[in-house]
């Protein structure tokens, strides 16, 4: 696929103009792709959380949810990202100290990768937590939204170091 000479980006044209990427040259393979996000949060938010007091119920049951259903529909919510037929998606929740680190997968045999399904997915639960729990705790703050690794495709594995 040739890439834009000015911008290096595969999502643009010669002349700055976005473009979907067409992958119809790829070679279908296994791809997948694990990302993170983190929501801090004050100790007695968590402590509701964990011990299930959430006045919303099972806050970690509906963001999980909420980050698969989010990585399905991932070209819905991305501009000129590819409609993918996902094989897995997972998210997993870890509290620890200052909040809790959440995790999600996304796998596929296609043409081209899964690393916005699973940052996606990520964000998302992240941003459900938040919503389900606002209303004790307005300071909760998301970050360290991040791919880990990836795999399949043309360029291989990539690890976070």
């Amino acid at each position: 696929m040739p890439k834009s000479a000015e911008q290096g980006l595969s999502h643009v044209d010669a002349r700055g103009r976005a473009r979907m990427v067409d992958v119809a040259g790829k070679d279908v393979t296994h791809r997948r792709a694990e990302a993170e996000a983190f929501i801090a949060m004050k100790p007695e938010t968590l402590a509701m959380i964990v011990e299930g007091r959430a006045p919303k119920g099972d806050v970690i049951a509906v963001a999980r949810v909420a980050g698969i259903m989010a990585a399905k529909r991932c070209s819905d919510l991305i501009p000129l990202c590819h409609p993918l037929p996902l094989t897995h998606a997972a998210v997993d929740f870890e509290p620890g100290e200052g909040g809790i680190r959440i995790t999600a997968v996304a796998e596929t045999d296609g043409k081209t990768g899964v690393e916005m399904e699973a940052l996606t997915a990520a964000g998302m639960a992240a941003l459900t937590l938040y919503d389900m729990c606002k209303a004790v705790d307005r300071g909760m703050e998301i970050g360290q939204l991040r791919l880990l690794t990836k795999s399949g495709g043309a360029s291989g594995l990539w690890t976070r170091e």
